[in-house]
């Protein structure tokens, strides 16, 4: 099929999505770049998607310049009229919340179901972004010079860029995008060149914002391109803050650049997340978790869980429960726009390849594949891009456990004690999430105390995916240190004054220094 055969479907339509889209945008301006057309396939049943043309230097040379100017109005703008522009986005997404998660399903492959509960992501990022529109604050600190007041307070920081993948193609924008918007940052958006319609999509949305609630053009903007474009705004300096998402490889990339010229970095990369279940634990709550957990969007979450570490008294029969819920779960590998598919492709050929050098490497090293592994073909799996999930006994030291492979493989770990169960949950480069099931409370507690969990994100009965935005998102370690989404993250998109004002007549200095002429 042709570029010009792409069929529009209705949501696409809806959107102002074409057979050919330009994709670059200072909010309410589309910029039409005369570049190479790039054509994305589906990984649901392998059609080509509709053309989408790559941001031109000189367009992004356009847009950092648009974002600049539109900064030096945006931060002086009261943060609760920039919330009002945030509301009425959010009610835009509301209103069109199906369309858009049929777009990213088909898109990227997650399941309609997760692709709605990434869209309401958004939406609670917006309430989240408004309520915090009246909530910033600073510190008032107690001075140890008479009559001094000392306070320290929040500027805006500037036009803060936002890198983000294609596994949750609109949430972690939004994440970024709300919370520097309101705190009088103007944003400058490079989706993954995997995922662009999807962004386009969500985009044309606060468009339509942008203009009914009069937010000068330039406060928010988009720009599309491969890791070559990522690099370009890793390098500009009049972007002080880069917010990227992706994998360890990407985000050590990106810091390097960043730091060349001394900007701000906030990574959220790659986890290695593990599920420790005790003896003590409810197994019935622990299997329903740790199969979301490691099932969800195909395994191609951040937070998917990776490494199952069971104590060796239940070993045997939690396994086995496990097998069975994976035979039934298999049997719903599909379509992700169906309603009673479970799982969905990855998201293409070469995430299928990587699952398939993963699980070869382990099996050299000695493991055994226990379930699944294998490239689905057939009727239904034209694409090539679905598999069926797998489960494998592995060591923890190994190399391939080690490191993140971004696809269902869930490796099963034994342990004999709390403490060699932590230090195995630790003992990995990553430090995103991590959870332990247990109703005993002193194993509880010590996996939550300084000697517990050294990830960003530590669970007591609840599986290692789907955290809420109310709490600061991100990890530790090679998971790149940054914090996105709620709690005091904010301050990460602005820039700390301390300030000090003498309302007295004499001027006596700190530390009781006496300087007379």
């Amino acid at each position: 099929m042709s570029m010009t055969e792409v069929e529009i479907r209705p949501e696409w339509a809806l959107f102002g999505l074409s057979h050919q889209n330009y994709g670059a945008s200072t909010g309410r301006e589309i910029l039409a770049d005369d570049t190479t057309p790039h054509v994305n396939l589906s990984p649901v049943d392998g059609e080509p998607l509709p053309v989408v043309y790559w941001t031109a230097p000189s367009t992004y040379e356009r847009v950092i310049q648009e974002a600049e100017k539109a900064f030096l109005i945006w931060r002086t703008v009261p943060a609760p009229k920039r919330g009002e522009v945030i509301k009425a986005f959010g009610e835009k997404v509301r209103k069109a919340k199906a369309p858009l998660a049929r777009i990213i399903a088909y898109e990227m492959g997650k399941t309609f179901q997760e692709a709605l509960g990434e869209v309401q992501e958004v939406v609670d990022m917006c309430d989240f972004g408004v309520g915090l529109s009246r909530q910033l604050y600073g510190l008032t600190i107690a001075s140890e010079r008479p009559n001094h007041r000392m306070f320290e307070q929040w500027h805006p920081l500037g036009v803060v860029g936002i890198i983000t993948s294609f596994n949750f193609p609109v949430a972690v924008w939004a994440w970024n995008a709300v919370i520097a918007a309101v705190c009088g940052d103007t944003t400058v958006w490079k989706p993954s060149e995997k995922a662009p319609l999807s962004a386009l999509a969500i985009f044309s949305l606060l468009r339509e914002a942008m203009e009914e609630t009069d937010t000068p053009e330039g406060v928010f903007n988009i720009v599309i391109g491969d890791a070559t474009l990522g690099q370009q705004m890793a390098s500009d300096g009049r972007l002080p803050l880069i917010s990227a998402t992706g994998s360890i490889r990407m985000g050590r990339s990106v810091a390097q650049q960043v730091a060349k010229r001394l900007g701000r970095s906030l990574l959220e990369l790659g986890g290695n997340n593990a599920v420790i279940v005790s003896p003590h634990a409810n197994l019935d709550l622990a299997l329903r978790a740790v199969t979301f957990a490691a099932l969800g969007t195909s395994g191609q979450r951040c937070t998917t869980l990776r490494r199952l570490i069971l104590h060796e008294s239940i070993y045997e029969d939690f396994l086995g429960r496990l097998l069975k819920v994976y035979e039934q779960a298999s049997a719903r590998i599909g379509n992700p726009l169906r309603p009673d598919t479970l799982i969905g492709p990855l998201i293409d050929k070469d995430a299928v390849e990587a699952m398939q050098q993963a699980l070869k490497e382990v099996q050299e090293m000695g493991g055994k594949v226990l379930f699944g592994g294998e490239v689905l073909s057939g009727p239904g799996y034209e694409s090539g891009c679905y598999v069926r999930p797998a489960i494998v006994s592995a060591d923890n030291r190994w190399p391939v456990v080690q490191r993140e492979t971004f696809a269902p493989i869930l490796y099963i770990l034994k342990y004999r004690d709390i403490e060699e169960a932590i230090a195995m949950q630790n003992g990995v480069p990553q430090g995103l999430s991590s959870s332990i099931f247990t109703e005993n409370l002193r194993e509880a507690e010590l996996f939550l105390s300084p000697r517990g969990s050294d990830c960003g994100i530590a669970n007591v009965n609840i599986g290692p995916s789907g955290a809420e935005i109310g709490g600061a998102f991100g990890g530790e370690k090679e998971t790149g240190g940054g914090r996105e989404a709620g709690s005091d993250a904010w301050k990460a998109y602005m820039r700390r004054q301390t300030v000090t004002i003498n309302y007295g007549t004499d001027l006596p200095l700190a530390q009781g220094i006496r300087f007379e002429v």
